[in-house]
């Protein structure tokens, strides 16, 4: 026994001084990582624009059990803020080290970051840049998202193997209703307004004729800004961009430099030869002198040096109820948020920037009050990003100004509730539940059997009082007739060229321009600053990122593509985390490609 507890001691203080020794290293490594500066750019560089990212309105640093738990996967994709890119992209423009642009791209991101509003600021940028600088693109295959980018440099270069995708725009939706029904999962839903098409995937295996209707003016408001955008920059006309989408779809390389879609044709060694034309050659390397678009940007918005705070705060991803993952917007995390900022002297307005299809009821409510309060003490200006849909409109209709992208996607004021069983599922399994209760409605809103009919009244009841708030709020917020917002609201999402002419929102502009009409109303657009989250990656981040160095995303096949859409959908369940089970949310799926 003496032998063991000298063993046991010898192991313990060999442990000791393992973990003491790893601490030390680790705090070495977190030194060497947080000291890192900026890479240098060289004195005739071009800047990459590498649209292998997914870009988010802020790309928050997540915490340390996401950052573990993405090293794991084994699976990254790039993000980048917005308002980063685009800072940093103008910023260039005026760099003297800077002598050009080249924008490439590879894959295709997904989630709620890189979406059409995102993409037509970061456009804006490039224009901007353009009228000062070269701008080169090369791929080998075009998609949409992509060349609505890249249709703003000449010469454009397409691969002699390659494709450009001039197809138009799909919204394509998967319905789960069969598939619970045979596997014994009941579906029970209420909901109000017959745009609500949220719980549709679990109930049909098809679209309603409204979520049809909504979807076809959508993707029609969408696509005419597609073709507006890209058509002068390519010389072309919005109708030979149609006929293109209606006759081709895709075009072969030689197609598309006949159709004016491209410049030249041309191999990735000849784009190389001609981008080391305008940079030199990087001796090191033997490439052309460059910087990538994440680099040069650095890990922040570089603000104006004006003395006076415009705060810029976001509300980005699903709407939840407490403090929410880095990726959601959590509603006790917002508030606290907007609280400090309404309570700071030094910050003269506030701009919200909404990119969010909503989400939890009650955490929007919440939102909504502290928005209300900050709108009281100072300006509060709301700009809408890709999505500000049902809970998004619910936090952003009390602003004093609401800004649009046209291709923003609002409204959406409705709220449901699903109530799913897995009686019949565990029946067929073998398992029974069984209990007792102290009132008709103690086991309210269950899984282990369908609501009866008096539960199912009461939680009916309970999402029309809550959607008559959400009309009152609205009607009140906006000063519109509640009538007339009664015809427009019913669950449908309008585009934000729709939404204005509506009244939904006031103007069509950038999260610049918010922050102008912010600075103006509380009288200091003459000296004033954008004061931004800085956004700047954790420790536990940065050291993900090393692990996955070589774990960068593959090209997705369509199973692959399949496979996430799946689990988009199990995620989404998974937030649904109102205590009441009531959401305001737009349709699950506006998956558009």
């Amino acid at each position: 026994m003496k032998d063991f507890f000298k063993t046991l001691f010898a192991c313990l203080v060999a442990l000791g001084v393992f973990v003491v020794g790893f601490v030390f290293l680790f705090v070495g490594f977190v030194a060497v990582v947080g000291g890192s500066s900026e890479p240098p750019v060289p004195s005739k560089a071009v800047l990459v624009v590498d649209l292998d990212m997914n870009l988010l309105d802020h790309a928050s640093a997540p915490g340390v059990s996401e950052s573990l738990q993405t090293a794991l996967q084994g699976e990254k994709s790039r993000t980048l803020a917005l308002a980063t890119a685009v800072a940093a992209v103008d910023r260039a423009a005026a760099d003297e080290r800077i002598v050009g642009l080249y924008i490439t791209s590879n894959l295709v991101p997904a989630g709620y970051g890189s979406g059409p509003a995102a993409l037509r600021e970061l456009r804006g940028a490039l224009q901007r840049f353009k009228a000062k600088k070269p701008v080169l693109a090369y791929n080998v295959d075009w998609a949409k998202r992509d060349y609505y980018l890249a249709s703003v440099a000449s010469p454009l270069f397409v691969n002699p193997a390659g494709r450009v995708e001039m197809n138009g725009l799909a919204s394509e939706t998967t319905f789960f209703g069969d598939a619970l029904q045979k596997f014994g999962v009941q579906v029970q839903v209420t909901r109000v307004g017959k745009y609500k098409s949220a719980v549709e995937p679990f109930l049909l295996n098809r679209m309603s004729d409204p979520s049809r209707e909504q979807m076809q003016m959508l993707l029609d408001d969408l696509w005419t800004e597609w073709k507006t955008t890209v058509a002068p920059d390519r010389k072309l006309t919005p109708e030979a961009l149609q006929a293109l989408a209606d006759d081709k779809g895709m075009l072969l390389p030689e197609e598309a430099q006949v159709a004016g879609l491209v410049d030249r044709v041309a191999s990735f060694d000849e784009v190389i030869e001609e981008l080391k034309k305008l940079s030199g050659t990087d001796s090191e390397n033997k490439s052309f002198n460059q910087v990538d678009l994440a680099a040069y940007a650095g890990t922040e918005v570089r603000p104006g040096k004006g003395k006076n705070r415009i705060a810029v705060v976001y509300a980005e991803g699903e709407i939840v109820n407490g403090e929410g993952r880095s990726d959601q917007v959590g509603g006790d995390r917002l508030s606290r948020e907007l609280r400090k900022l309404r309570q700071d002297p030094d910050v003269k307005a506030v701009v919200l920037r909404v990119n969010s299809p909503g989400g939890s009821a009650s955490a929007s409510d919440l939102i909504q009050r502290e928005v209300i309060l900050t709108q009281k003490t100072k300006p509060l200006v709301v700009s809408m990003g890709t999505y500000a849909a049902s809970g998004g409109y619910w936090i952003s209709a009390y602003a004093d100004r609401i800004f649009a992208a046209p291709n923003t996607l609002t409204g959406s004021i409705g709220v449901f509730g699903l109530l799913p069983n897995f009686q019949k599922l565990a029946n067929d399994l073998g398992v029974t539940f069984d209990g007792v209760q102290t009132a008709r409605m103690a086991t309210l809103g269950t899984v282990t059997r369908p609501q009866g009919e008096a539960e199912l009244a009461r939680i009916q009841a309970l999402t029309d009082r809550i959607y008559e708030q959400f009309l009152d709020k609205v009607s009140e917020g906006r000063k519109l007739d509640r009538e007339k917002l009664k015809e427009i609201a019913q669950g449908r999402v309008w585009s934000g060229v729709q939404a204005q002419k509506l009244g939904l929102v006031d103007e069509l502009g950038t999260l610049e321009d918010a922050a102008r009409f912010a600075a103006e109303k509380a009288g200091v657009d003459k000296d004033y600053r954008m004061d931004m989250p800085k956004g700047r990656k954790s420790f536990a981040e940065q050291l993900a990122e090393s692990l996955n160095e070589e774990a960068r995303p593959k090209a997705r096949s369509s199973v692959d593509v399949l496979l996430a859409d799946v689990q988009h959908q199990v995620e989404v369940l998974r937030s649904l985390n109102d205590p009441a089970g009531v959401y305001a949310r737009m349709p699950f799926e506006v998956s558009i490609h």
